[in-house]
């Protein structure tokens, strides 16, 4: 078994679709970075990058490089899956927070599970996704961004 850990961090900024887990959710600010700046996606890329010992997520698809601007980070993870398949590492489960005082996430939980599982090939049962705030503390807390976390585990065999 391997385990891995993945924290991403991106500013929220108008004229911009707020888009975590793949979900694209109605809010009047989205997240900026050169891809969809999705850091529930992020995080957990750089969690299995990590736990496969794959360096991070900006080593293999680098903001500087024009293929992955606006790029969907589920295709992202599609690429890190293959990856792990290669190295014949399987998921064995995730768990992922994101940090955001709004807008409330509850309610798009489950499609972004539903998501996240199709791009990795695995059933969203071995995907926990949770949302809190930071009750008001730091740049999250202010509005002026949002973070995620993941930790996973990679289990080797077919």
């Amino acid at each position: 078994m391997k385990v891995g850990i993945g924290y991403d961090v991106h500013p929220l900024a108008t004229g911009r679709k707020l888009t975590l887990g793949g979900v694209t959710i109605p809010f009047n600010r989205g997240l900026d970075g050169h891809s969809d700046a999705d850091v529930l996606a992020h995080a957990i890329g750089d969690a299995l990058l990590g736990a496969a010992g794959l360096k991070d997520i900006g080593s293999h698809f680098p903001p500087t490089d024009p293929q992955y601007k606006d790029i969907s980070s589920l295709i992202l993870l599609e690429r890190i899956h293959r990856l792990l398949t290669d190295r014949r590492l399987r998921i064995g489960n995730i768990d992922a927070t994101v940090v955001a005082q709004s807008p409330k996430l509850a309610p798009f939980i489950e499609e972004m599970r539903a998501n996240l599982g199709k791009a990795l090939q695995v059933g969203p049962e071995r995907i926990s996704l949770k949302a809190t705030t930071s009750e008001g503390l730091g740049f999250t807390g202010r509005g002026e961004g949002m973070a995620a976390m993941a930790i996973v585990l990679l289990e080797e065999g077919d």
